[in-house]
């Protein structure tokens, strides 16, 4: 037989574009996605920045929502930016939502907005699963007035439960916060009435109902990892031990982490370290 080098030639051609075909119909690789500023609400404040993980599912790809602090007057989500890239590295196939929420700085937004806009931000989270690939499993995790309200959106607010809580030095009981401030220090009181609107006197219902700790229950409390500072000169260590006393009474897995030396926040790297270890095995245990 004559050797046909055109023949061979088309045979190639046919080949290759066969295996690229077949290796492009394959390839289910979903790359990660960041989205900054996605909008859950009309006010300009009432955004996320979305991180989704590469290779996602509706099945398997866990979330995590992050609040952030500032005494329910000020802060940003920026103010969370490497808790963020902590726990990109520690927890990578998760999905993180980092959430912004409007500020008690304006008289018109009083609590509980903060609390409704948590509750808001959640909701929609929920139902972008499958447009963003992500399950309903998810996490919470708050720094100060953050802690606050991620323990109060998980105990109270929640139709889909989360699976777990992490506050740092978050207010479990806001009457006592303004009724026993740390150090004596007037100066919390008088913020936490200029967040709320009124005093625990004027509005004792109010207070109640803004306070996580008189949700808590074992229908519907669920684990909770609590760290907090012995030299917190904002929120008192007793606002966590508070917290953790209830969920214990109440049979709910809890875990509270006491760092001596630590302040609000001012923790140096060790003590930080140590912290996303301990928030990390905690999530991994129960997520």
């Amino acid at each position: 037989m004559r050797f046909n080098p055109v023949f061979l030639i088309v045979c190639f051609v046919l080949a290759f574009a066969s295996c690229k075909k077949k290796t492009s119909a394959n390839d289910t690789t979903i790359a990660a996605l960041s989205i900054s500023n996605v909008s859950y609400g009309a006010n300009v404040q009432q955004n996320m920045d979305v991180y989704l993980p590469a290779n996602r599912s509706t099945a398997a790809t866990k979330v995590m929502i992050m609040i952030h602090g500032g005494g329910w007057t000020t802060g940003d989500k920026a103010d969370f930016a490497q808790f963020v890239d902590t726990m990109k590295r520690r927890l990578p196939n998760y999905a993180i939502f980092n959430i912004n929420y409007r500020l008690s700085a304006n008289p018109n937004n009083l609590f509980p907005t903060q609390e409704n806009d948590v509750k808001a931000a959640v909701q929609f989270i929920l139902s972008k699963t499958g447009e963003y690939l992500i399950s309903d499993r998810y996490v919470l995790i708050g720094a100060s007035a953050g802690g606050h309200l991620a323990m109060l959106q998980a105990y109270k607010n929640s139709t889909v439960k989360p699976k777990a809580v992490a506050s740092f030095f978050g207010i479990s009981d806001m009457a006592d916060m303004y009724n026993n401030p740390a150090g004596g220090n007037t100066l919390i009181s008088l913020s936490v009435a200029q967040a709320v609107g009124k005093t625990p006197s004027q509005d004792p219902a109010l207070y109640a109902s803004s306070s996580p700790v008189n949700y808590i229950s074992f229908a519907n409390a669920m684990p909770t990892i609590l760290l907090h500072g012995g030299a917190d000169q904002l929120v008192r260590p007793s606002q966590s031990t508070a917290a953790r006393d209830k969920l214990q009474t109440a049979g709910v897995a809890t875990q509270y982490v006491y760092y001596p030396t630590g302040g609000h926040g001012d923790w140096n790297n060790a003590t930080y370290a140590d912290a996303f270890n301990k928030i990390e095995a905690f999530f991994k245990l129960y997520n």
